[in-house]
């Protein structure tokens, strides 16, 4: 089960992820970011709260740096990173690709 609470300021969004973003959520996060981005220059993911994530969640992620890309920005920023989360993203690389603020 995930929990999306998003907060936006201007062109600033935030999204903050509650529970597992898997395979179940993770077109439903998809779906809300493909709502929000067309006017969003810069994105916060806040993973305070997130259990787990799992490749369909780390394909939702690459869409939405993707989409920003496409539109010049590379503002993107993924918070309170726990060690779980983290160990997925130093295995597969992502902690390469993206700029994230550990625990």
């Amino acid at each position: 089960m995930l929990k999306i609470d998003l907060k936006k300021e201007e062109k600033d969004l935030t999204m903050v992820l509650e529970g597992r973003l898997d395979t179940t959520a993770a077109p439903e996060a998809e779906e809300v970011l493909r709502g929000q981005l067309p006017d969003t220059e810069s994105l916060t993911v806040d993973m305070e709260k997130l259990e787990y994530i799992s490749s369909a969640g780390l394909r939702v992620l690459m869409f939405a740096k993707r989409e920003l890309r496409k539109k010049g920005s590379d503002k993107m920023k993924l918070t309170h990173v726990n060690e779980i989360i983290m160990e997925i993203f130093e295995v597969t690389g992502f902690s390469e690709i993206f700029d994230i603020e550990a625990e």
